[in-house]
């Protein structure tokens, strides 16, 4: 399993933006080969800060979301509300299970 988490830094006048678009984003992602979950969040202590946390079930199916139309609209889109660049990482995961 792939997994990528990050923050997302968004100018604070464009967050509303940046959630209608982030919206779209989780919807059309949901439906891709291979997605095991794509969500945004809010970060309670800053709420022009947005996490995103995905779960594949390989690389081969993250390398074919980024070469989505969603994936290509919503970069264009987001590149106009950043106020710094992402900080996203992705995790190769061998092992998991419940706490």
């Amino acid at each position: 399993m792939i997994v990528v988490s990050g923050s997302i830094y968004i100018k604070p006048n464009k967050v509303e933006q940046a959630i209608e678009a982030a919206k779209v984003m989780m919807e059309k992602t949901a439906e891709e080969q291979g997605c095991i979950s794509y969500r945004f969040f809010a970060d309670i202590e800053a709420p022009d800060v947005f996490r995103v946390f995905e779960e594949w079930e390989s690389d081969e199916d993250l390398q074919a979301h980024f070469k989505t139309a969603h994936m290509a609209k919503f970069q264009k889109q987001i590149s106009g509300f950043l106020a710094a660049p992402p900080a996203i990482r992705r995790y190769v995961v061998s092992e998991f299970g419940d706490l």
